[in-house]
């Protein structure tokens, strides 16, 4: 910011030689880019479209800064204006290059920095999983560093209802698709543990729409426990589910939440780097 001294009778306003620069500049940001980016965003998520004087407000932005601003962003294609209704609306650029990022991401690779990130916090084996009919089927692992460790081969399929990674995916799809599923498992009993059961699986689904994750608590193998939350797409569509997995040991109850937050963060990261919808009624609020 330019600083001003006191003037004396006569001479001209002497300056401060070395502006401060502002917060903005310093993290290499353009405030104009910022903003009109911002403008893009509260626009998807309002498809009726809005007023000029609903943006400004909404954005605490001059209504000229953000008319000027839009005018640009009509110009390149992202975003119109209707001339009738006086609402401005995200334009057919948006979804163009939204289309290019969609046909270029690969869940797996989106999600190998995350997993790994989280068998690290964790220390335990991170596991990416996606429902094949009555089954989860693991596509890639992240091993922990112990010695002792929970280990899927990638392709490995496994009965959903024994599974967190299951649990944590159907209980977030619609009520047909899951009524369905549910109708259709046989609940077999993999450990003395396993909800075999219908109206047992469908208590701890609704647990996991109020925690953010699911849990295996021995109901695969003996002495193993899991903990998954699941990942949407940009629909909002449960499409797979991270999870960790390790020994009843190093995963004994007072650590469940713990693990299960750090599993939901992950989870959520995941969801927001390959372009997904987090629905707000799954999970705490943040």
């Amino acid at each position: 910011m330019t600083t001003i001294e006191p003037q004396k009778a006569g001479q001209a306003p002497a300056v401060d030689a070395k502006p401060k620069k502002s917060a903005s500049s310093q993290t290499g940001q353009v405030q104009s880019l910022v903003k009109a980016l911002r403008l893009m965003r509260l626009l998807a998520d309002n498809p009726a479209g809005m007023s000029l004087k609903e943006v400004s407000a909404t954005t605490a932005m001059p209504a000229s800064t953000t008319h000027r601003l839009l005018s640009t962003l009509q110009q390149e294609g992202f975003v119109r204006f209707d001339r009738e209704l006086m609402h401005w609306s995200i334009g057919v650029q948006a979804f163009s290059v939204g289309y290019a990022f969609l046909q270029d991401r690969d869940l797996v690779r989106v999600a190998k920095a995350r997993m790994t990130a989280l068998m690290e916090t964790s220390g335990e084996t991170a596991n990416l999983s996606i429902l094949d009919g009555a089954n989860i089927v693991y596509l890639a692992q992240v091993a922990s560093r112990q010695m002792m460790r929970a280990m899927s081969t990638p392709g490995q399929r496994v009965p959903l209802h024994c599974t967190a990674a299951g649990k944590a995916i159907i209980a977030c799809l619609p009520t047909k698709s899951k009524e369905q599923i549910l109708s259709r498992l046989h609940y077999m009993p993999m450990t003395p543990h396993t909800l075999t059961e219908r109206a047992s699986l469908q208590q701890h689904l609704a647990q996991v729409l109020v925690r953010g994750y699911a849990l295996d608590d021995e109901e695969h193998a003996l002495g193993l426990r899991c903990i998954a939350s699941p990942v949407f797409d940009e629909n909002g569509a449960a499409i797979a589910a991270i999870s960790i997995s390790g020994p009843l040991a190093r995963m004994a109850d007072g650590d469940l939440d713990t693990m299960g937050g750090c599993v939901l963060d992950a989870a959520r990261a995941v969801t927001r780097d390959y372009g997904g919808l987090w629905p707000s009624q799954i999970g705490p609020t943040v």
